[in-house]
């Protein structure tokens, strides 16, 4: 019985027109368009350069943020009001003012004050971008102690600690390897959760689900006929998002391809089940739209796909515990980055565990067989 019900799935979906092209063109839109839109990285920032000091020292500062890829000098000027009109009328991101007396301070006493002002309205690009300007500032007063034929005084409070940092796992702090593996989870989500939610919604408004109702098929077998055509369709697209990523970016998984997929069924019978559940409780595809909708902000917002659960307020760092998506996250993240094992992985499979026990019962006590 199931073997039949499961061929007329798949009729179903291959008979629809539209569902096979968003199975085809939603993974080549999340491998080769996400991970460029959904980039954190700050670059090309618009600078105004205020240079009240007019010297050798200044025209070097002023060479070397207009080499940097982050930076794009819009404008040098001598007055600190014009800057701040630029940045008014959003000519301008950032205004680096150099003091009088810059190089005659840094030659004598080893250092010399800038002033650093950034527009925070974009709170990410306005702490990003001071942030970048003030490491190219430092940088350079390294230079000049370095290349100085005088060697440069040291007040007492610098720093006589050279720090070289080293990134581990992601040498290149590239944030494109960061977000693919994360990118995945969001697909799968999507095809194995939500998919088979509109599939049983749109048959309760068209009403074919009564015929199901009246026949002896038990209600497990009629939840898995229309659960293992999308889980199948989950594993080909995740192989083909990898095989992509692989082609398109370079970036092969650091552990085992067998933890990923054991990972993936894990977390597609949470997805599937709470899906079920959605579509238990819903009586027609508007219902179910805006219940998958609302799931699924809060699962991402609270997932740190794309902000750190560190970052969160220590609320919010407690509901993410209650979400299947971050622990999903975490372990594609581990696996593709750091090369974990399954021995390592423990604590996520067993959360997630513990989601596939809580939604798949309840999809099944909540699924009512009546007319």
């Amino acid at each position: 019985m199931l073997k039949y019900l499961i061929q007329k799935e798949f009729k179903q979906i291959f008979r629809n027109s539209f569902i096979p092209k968003i199975l085809l063109v939603l993974p080549l839109m999340v491998i080769l368009v996400f991970p460029w839109a959904a980039n954190q990285e700050i670059t090309d920032m618009k600078v105004a350069l205020v240079d009240n000091d007019h010297s050798t020292l200044s025209r070097r500062l002023t060479e070397k943020i207009a080499a940097s890829s982050y930076f794009h000098l819009q404008n040098v000027t001598t007055s600190y009001d014009d800057a701040l009109i630029l940045v008014e009328e959003e000519q301008a991101d950032i205004i680096l003012a150099i003091q009088p007396d810059f190089e005659k301070e840094l030659l004598t006493q080893g250092a010399a004050t800038v002033r650093i002002a950034a527009n925070a309205v974009n709170i990410m690009k306005g702490g990003l971008g001071s942030g970048y300007m003030n490491n190219i500032v430092r940088d350079f007063a390294n230079e000049c102690r370095g290349v100085s034929n005088t060697p440069l005084p040291t007040p007492a409070h610098a720093s006589i600690i050279n720090i070289t940092t080293q990134s581990r796992f992601n040498p290149y702090n590239d944030y494109k390897i960061f977000m693919i593996p994360a990118l995945l989870v969001m697909l799968l989500t999507i095809i194995c959760g939500f998919l088979p939610t509109l599939n049983i919604v749109s048959e309760k408004e068209r009403g074919t689900i009564e015929q199901i109702n009246v026949t002896p098929v038990s209600k497990i077998a009629f939840i898995l006929s229309k659960l293992i055509p999308n889980w199948i369709m989950g594993f080909v697209i995740m192989s083909v998002y990898m095989l992509l990523a692989a082609l398109v970016y370079g970036l092969t998984p650091a552990g085992n391809l067998l933890t990923i997929y054991i990972s993936a069924l894990v977390y597609i019978l949470v997805v599937s089940g709470l899906g079920l559940v959605i579509s238990n409780y819903s009586s027609n595809i508007q219902q179910a739209m805006f219940l998958m909708f609302f799931f699924l902000i809060i699962m991402i917002l609270l997932s740190g796909l794309f902000t750190p659960i560190a970052s969160m307020p220590h609320w919010a760092q407690v509901f993410t515990h209650f979400n299947p998506l971050r622990y999903f996250v975490e372990i594609m993240r581990m696996v593709y980055l750091k090369g974990s094992h399954i021995s390592q992985l423990t604590s996520q499979l067993g959360a997630l565990l513990c989601f596939v026990v809580f939604f798949n019962i309840l999809a099944v006590i909540s699924y009512k067989k009546s007319s």
